[in-house]
């Protein structure tokens, strides 16, 4: 294989007093150099990639797939539902009914949407590329125009849920960034129409954390972290904020519910429990679900009840609870699955008004998202009906850590197919038992997908997140290793035959396993991955997630510990399963770089035959805000790397 020559530099990165050598730290920068070094790998990587393959039938797979895709819900206000109709903006009388357009989105992705209470005026967030970020429009909803005077503040993603309307609707709360997104330093800010945008000066502590404003007819709450959120200010309208929970480690997530903040907490309760805290009094907690043998993960609020959401051994399961946190039944659903959830539960918060009915997006591993709404008592309504089914079976199996831990896993698939393991095991974000259009793609293709629920994630609790969390992180690695030596231990899968993918953290994964433990995989195929730890102490944001996952890197005992973690770093010579890098060329939160310092640094250690191949694709993001052709392209690419790694016929 003959690669694009990547020149190295003679760079030592000095950090907290430890020397680190930087031999490709020149990929870091945009320049023409590195722009064309990067066509011309993405050049290489297609051509081998569909060497002898049909692309059209590839993508016709994918295609046929992606029809599946997760569907945003509607949001509901004054007896309204507004939805994303093709390019469209439109507001029905039901989730789901004929609309009357608002506005037209052709240029742009559509972040988030946000009615206000009375319906009169709809915000959306539009982000003009795959960054993310994203800036505020408002339309009159009565007559379909943009009104004037919009924030000009830039939001630096929907993570905070786009704009929190006053229950007036005079108003909305949002969090954006007060300098470039590069600096990555954000504020509370509030507009009120017709009058411009303040700072708002909430007592939240970095500025680089996520803060979002729950504003109620009687209390306003200031709910900190996205990770892990708790109240951590609160006041009543008008008046100033005071400190409420500022030194809570655990997560208080939840909703204003009267005088009380009704949430669930993994505080003294790792699998959860849900409780009612005093505004007056935040010493003052009643228990109203206590901690059971499922994983309490989020409340929401429908008409005078609340929908709790639940992991039984990762499955979803809901309860429904009365205002005073009574449980009066529980959620019929339709199979064995997963609801479809933000990532963060502080995002989770963001649930604009409340509508009458809890309408949900729900998928089975096999089967594509449908969209569903409930009233307590009624009967379970079917609103979007799934329209993909896979021929292929789930099986529930687990694997023994190192440590003696059980490590659960799904297979998804139908016969003896190669497997390609997929994992996560980060940041508490649960992997759950749902559909997902690239996976379902292989699976279709003749491949076997396992689900691996590695320690970090969020399935099982609060225990199961932290235990591989910061100076804990490699006991994720430990975990993947296990997985995949009980599926050729038991038969399921060979190293000839056995795949490994993940994206973000994932992709960080993906490059510590291949790079610690090459003999047990055929292909590995990181997607906008964070692979260069050292190197991401230099970027604002990468820092800040650093810090908050990984260590302290003034700390030269934890800029060691990187060392041993960071991918970039562990490159040996010697001889490596195929591998192919996939990142987006205008992703903010792993930037391109990453990949690129990875990948010339892998091929320049590759004494085996296998490819390494690296495709940074021009307009695609970390994949929120990737636009729908450039996402199918990906994942052709991706499934067709995989058939030709894994001998697929398709």
């Amino acid at each position: 294989m003959k690669y694009p020559p990547a020149r190295t530099v003679e760079v030592v990165a000095d950090v907290a007093g430890v020397r680190v050598p930087d031999p490709y730290r020149w990929l870091e920068d945009e320049t023409s150099e590195v722009r064309e070094w990067q066509r011309e790998q993405a050049e290489l990587a297609t051509s081998v990639v569909f060497d002898g393959l049909d692309r059209s039938a590839v993508r016709d797979l994918v295609l046929a797939q992606h029809a599946g895709a997760r569907p945003d819900l509607p949001r509901y206000a004054a007896g309204r539902w507004f939805r994303v109709h093709g390019s469209d903006v439109v507001v029905a009388g039901t989730p789901y009914g004929p609309g009357r357009r608002i506005a037209g989105l052709d240029e742009g992705v559509l972040s988030w949407l946000a009615p206000s209470p009375d319906g009169r005026v709809l915000a959306v967030g539009v982000c003009p590329d795959g960054t993310e970020h994203n800036t505020i429009r408002l339309f009159d909803v009565a007559g379909g125009r943009e009104l004037g005077g919009a924030p000009p503040q830039v939001l630096h993603s929907a993570w905070a849920g786009g704009v929190s309307w006053l229950p007036d609707s005079g108003g909305f709360y949002f969090f954006a960034l007060t300098g470039s997104p590069e600096e990555f330093r954000q504020a509370v800010f509030f507009h009120r129409l017709g009058a411009g945008t303040t700072v708002e000066p909430v007592p939240v502590g970095a500025s680089r954390e996520y803060t979002l404003i729950q504003a109620g007819e009687r209390w306003e709450v200031a709910a900190h972290r996205v990770g892990s959120p708790i109240p951590i200010a609160v006041r009543r309208p008008g008046q100033e904020w005071r400190p409420f929970l500022t030194d809570c480690q655990g997560t208080v997530a939840g909703h204003i519910v009267g005088d009380r903040y009704v949430a669930v907490t993994d505080v003294d309760a790792p699998r959860g429990r849900v409780v009612a805290i005093s505004l007056e009094d935040p010493s003052d907690w009643v228990d109203l679900v206590p901690e059971g043998d499922t994983v309490l993960r989020s409340l929401t609020p429908v008409g005078d009840h609340l929908y709790l959401s639940e992991f039984d051994r990762t499955f979803a399961r809901v309860r429904i609870l009365d205002r005073s946190g009574t449980v009066v039944g529980e959620l019929p659903l339709p199979g064995r699955g997963a609801l479809a959830a933000p990532h963060f539960p502080l995002t989770g918060l963001a649930v604009g008004n409340p509508a009458p009915s809890f309408v949900f997006a729900f998928s089975t591993p096999t089967s594509s998202w449908g969209v569903y709404g409930h009233r307590p008592g009624a009967p379970l309504e079917t609103l979007a009906a799934p329209t993909v089914t896979l021929d292929a079976t789930v099986e529930q199996d687990q694997a023994i850590a190192s440590d003696g831990v059980p490590i659960p896993y799904h297979m998804v698939g139908q016969g003896s197919g190669p497997v390609l393991v997929y994992a996560y095991g980060a940041a508490n974000v649960p992997l759950l038992p749902s559909y997902q259009s690239d996976l379902a793609a292989f699976v279709a293709a003749g491949g076997v997908v396992v689900l691996a629920h590695l320690r970090g994630g969020g399935e099982f609790g609060r225990d199961w997140w932290l235990a591989a969390h910061r100076e804990r992180k490699r006991v994720r690695d430990t975990d993947l290793v296990a997985v995949a030596e009980h599926l050729i231990a038991t038969g399921r899968a060979t190293p000839d035959r056995l795949a490994l993918s993940g994206g973000s953290d994932g992709g960080l994964m993906c490059g510590v396993a291949l790079t610690t433990r090459p003999d047990l995989w055929r292909a590995v195929l990181p997607r906008a991955p964070l692979l260069d730890l050292i190197g991401g102490i230099r970027d604002p944001y990468m820092d800040f997630v650093l810090r908050k996952a990984w260590g302290d890197p003034d700390d030269p005992a934890d800029v060691r510990r990187f060392l041993r973690l960071s991918p970039y770093e562990l490159v040996r010579p010697g001889t490596f399963p195929a591998v192919y890098v996939q990142a987006g060329a205008i992703d903010p939160r792993c930037r391109p770089w990453h990949a690129r310092k990875f990948a010339a640094r892998l091929q320049a250690a590759q004494e085996g035959d296998a490819p390494i191949l690296l495709h940074v694709f021009d307009d695609a993001g970390h994949g929120a805000a990737t636009g729908n052709e450039v996402a199918v392209e990906q994942e052709t690419e991706w499934l067709a790397f995989l058939i030709r790694s894994l001998g697929l016929r398709i």
